[in-house]
């Protein structure tokens, strides 16, 4: 099936996003009549060399992206995957010239059809009596055994364009800046890997993976690896990446070894979430370092991509001092990342958390009564949540992510995890400070944070009193609190609208003559409010979002707010049999 694509129309994409970039970047200019960016201020680089890149669409941010002083001064672009016509790669070789620059040099990743337009255009340049070199470029670390063709350009092109456009900016004439980067294109590797293929507008995937099926040392233009790898973590792919792009066996390898220092460029290849490629970076990093090499900077982003491709390519340059300060050189290309000019490795990457303020004592904690009904009742409450997970899963997948169930299995774990070190305070107002910073912490989701609220506010009037007015005051407070920050009120289907009734029966406690009796009417009370909401449409959190239609089973949260008071509830009054 081929692939859906938000675009006006196949033949028009390359036109497209290289006009959707130059409107809204004022620093770019398209050259009339050609598929080419260039420098707004090209006028203003008389005396200085000329940087001219480009390839095939569908590598976005590459190339355009990477305009600017500093860098390139302009990139001609060829369709998805194809390299950019001679006419327009001579046109855009006439207009820096014709600028007052003092010659040009050709960029080119090492693909036939790039090298054979880019060099053409160059062999007619210099033909009118323009002086122009040209470097070609090939990082690819996939390749054991070298082939006629060479190593495949890859991101690594990037770190290429900012070396040039420092030694640019800084005056190196043109011979020098083309000896300077061939150099240094010597010392550096790519390699790639993703989950699935990419494809093309109009076109189906171009390659297929089973589900447990990783492909290793991949192009960037849709083309199957060299090794067909089983599914790992990411540490065991990034470690076989580096495995593989180091060992001395491999022709292209990069001679990184321990003591050596490299600029590290993890960079998505197009469809990999920001979270898995800030795992792979940490897996990078991390895997590096304990080989003893020195990471001198870090670079994590999207730079050179394969459209939508799920996978990333690793970067190895190795650097000294000379090079570090050409990749840490001002530029305003616009994807080109702000990185700090500090080393990476070495650097402490922790600071100690702050000291938790001292608790006042707890005057109630030499009886030892108090704490040991709170642990029946704590055991309860978790016990119950457990029972509940599957139940309150399998009603919060109508409306949510399915976890509600998990959530609250997590949070009773992580508490009857606490009731082992020992008994818990017998204050309630310092029991409910504790559960509330032990929810926040271990529970997550926005049910963790609506806990740790109720908690911490309901405690307040507890440290005071602990009779029954005080407790009927404590749930006001706990009430007031979520509906506060959580924005829910009464009536929105959620965990709220079982605690409210239950809360509107505690009132009773505020009156002379108030008794336990008071707490089974309210427990009833939120159940009942807990399975109404099956008629109710949501009017806050992720539910408010789904067609009432489909809501046709009681909120989740509203269920376990319900059986955590029930829980309580049957503790109190065996406690009391």
């Amino acid at each position: 099936m081929t692939s859906k694509k938000l675009v006006n129309s196949v033949a028009g994409c390359a036109d497209d996003t290289l006009a959707g970039l130059v409107a809204c970047n004022p620093n770019l200019q398209l050259l009339q009549g050609h598929r080419v960016a260039l420098r707004s201020d090209l006028d203003s680089l008389k005396g200085q060399v000329a940087l001219l890149s480009g390839g095939g669409s569908g590598h976005e941010p590459a190339h355009a992206g990477f305009i600017g002083k500093g860098m390139l001064t302009g990139v001609i672009v060829g369709a998805v995957f194809t390299s950019p016509a001679v006419g327009s790669i001579l046109a855009a070789i006439r207009a820096v010239a014709q600028a007052g620059t003092v010659g040009t040099l050709l960029i080119v990743k090492n693909y036939t059809g790039d090298r054979l337009n880019f060099g053409l255009a160059r062999e007619q340049a210099r033909a009118e009596g323009i002086p122009v070199e040209m470097v070609v470029i090939g990082d690819d670390s996939a390749f054991t055994v070298l082939k006629k063709a060479g190593r495949r350009g890859l991101c690594g092109t990037v770190l290429i364009h900012k070396v040039a456009g420092a030694l640019a900016e800084a005056g190196a004439g043109l011979e020098e800046t083309t000896d300077r980067v061939s150099e240094v294109a010597k010392a550096m590797g790519t390699l790639g890997v993703s989950l699935s293929s990419c494809s093309v507008p109009g076109s189906k995937p171009t390659f297929e993976l089973s589900a447990d099926e990783v492909e290793l040392g991949l192009g960037i233009h849709g083309e199957a690896g060299v090794h067909r790898i089983k599914m790992a973590t990411a540490d065991e792919i990034v470690a076989l990446m580096l495995d593989h792009m180091t060992s001395s066996s491999n022709v292209s390898h990069v001679p990184v070894r321990s003591g050596s220092s490299v600029v590290l460029m993890v960079n998505n290849l197009g469809g990999l979430s920001f979270l898995e490629l800030g795992i792979i970076a940490d897996a990078a990093v991390r895997s590096l370092e304990g080989r003893g090499v020195k990471i001198a900077r870090a670079l994590v982003g999207t730079f050179m991509s394969a459209l939508d491709m799920p996978g990333i390519s690793l970067t190895l340059l190795l650097v000294d001092e000379p090079l570090l300060k050409l990749i840490d050189a001002e530029t305003t290309a616009s994807a080109w990342p702000n990185v700090a000019k500090v080393l990476v490795t070495g650097r402490k990457r922790c600071r100690a958390a702050p000291a938790k303020p001292l608790e006042a004592p707890d005057p109630t904690a030499a009886g030892g009564a108090a704490s040991k009904q709170m642990v029946l009742v704590l055991e309860r409450v978790c016990a119950t949540l457990l029972g509940l997970e599957e139940r309150l899963n399998a009603l919060d997948r109508a409306a949510g992510d399915g976890d509600c169930g998990t959530t609250h299995s997590c949070a009773a774990r992580a508490i009857q995890g606490w009731l082992k070190e020992g008994l818990p305070p017998a204050s309630p107002a310092q029991l409910l400070s504790k559960l509330s910073l032990l929810l926040l912490e271990k529970m997550g989701g926005s049910s963790g944070a609506l806990y740790g609220l109720f908690l911490t506010a309901a405690a307040q009037p507890l440290k005071a009193k602990t009779d029954l007015p005080a407790w009927s005051a404590a749930m006001d407070a706990g009430l007031e609190a979520m509906q506060k920050y959580g924005k829910a009120a009464p009536g929105d289907r959620t965990m709220l609208d079982s605690l409210w009734a239950a809360g509107q029966e505690l009132q009773a406690w505020k009156s002379p003559g108030a008794n336990l009796q008071i707490l089974s009417k309210a427990v009833k009370s939120a159940e009942a409010a807990a399975e109404a909401t099956r008629n109710m449409e949501a009017g806050a959190g992720r539910a408010s979002y789904i067609s009432s239609a489909r809501l046709d089973q009681p909120d989740p949260g509203a269920v376990a707010a319900a059986a955590i008071l029930r829980a309580i509830l049957e503790v109190l009054q065996s406690q009391d049999a």
